[in-house]
């Protein structure tokens, strides 16, 4: 079987983000975390790779990284799109908000457009209860969200 470029280079930041972490106590979730903020998302060989540069097993290692939703199996869209579904935005109307992101996008929470402009993610709470329903594009907080203002900011998401 032969290794791509790509591959090569992922295991080699990987590698690197362990070896930076070494010899801290309980380094798997700040290197998992490190390996997101590098690569975008949490590729596949990764349980593998840590497990092997921490000395732990594979099972120990898919776990941590399946439990937290916050870790991306592939990488993210152009645009985040957060919706808050915890209860003081479900009582504002928070399903509204994800019944509208998924008949615009044509995603499920969770997914990725296929031309990789959108990401669509589901939280439970973005601090903003007093404000709510409430909605995160990119790195922007947005309250008292409706339906059409959603709209508004998924196409320009998608045309950004």
């Amino acid at each position: 079987m032969t290794t791509s470029v790509n591959e090569v280079a992922t295991e080699a930041a990987i590698t690197a983000i362990a070896a930076a972490h070494r010899g801290r106590r309980g380094p798997l979730l700040p290197i998992l975390h490190a390996i997101q903020a590098e690569l975008g998302h949490v590729p596949e060989e990764t349980a593998a790779l840590l497990a092997r540069e921490l000395n732990l097993s594979r099972a120990d290692v898919h776990g941590v990284i399946s439990f937290y939703h916050d870790f991306r199996r592939e990488p993210a869209g152009r645009t985040t799109v957060r919706i808050c579904r915890a209860e003081a935005c479900q009582a504002l109307g928070s399903e509204a908000l994800v019944a509208r992101a998924r008949e615009q996008t044509g995603i499920s929470l969770g997914e990725t457009t296929a031309d990789g402009s959108v990401t669509l993610e589901q939280v439970f709470c973005l601090g903003n209860c007093a404000l709510g329903p409430a909605v995160q594009v990119g790195d922007r907080l947005h309250g008292r969200m409706d339906p059409d203002r959603l709209r508004t900011l998924l196409d320009e998401a998608v045309s950004s």
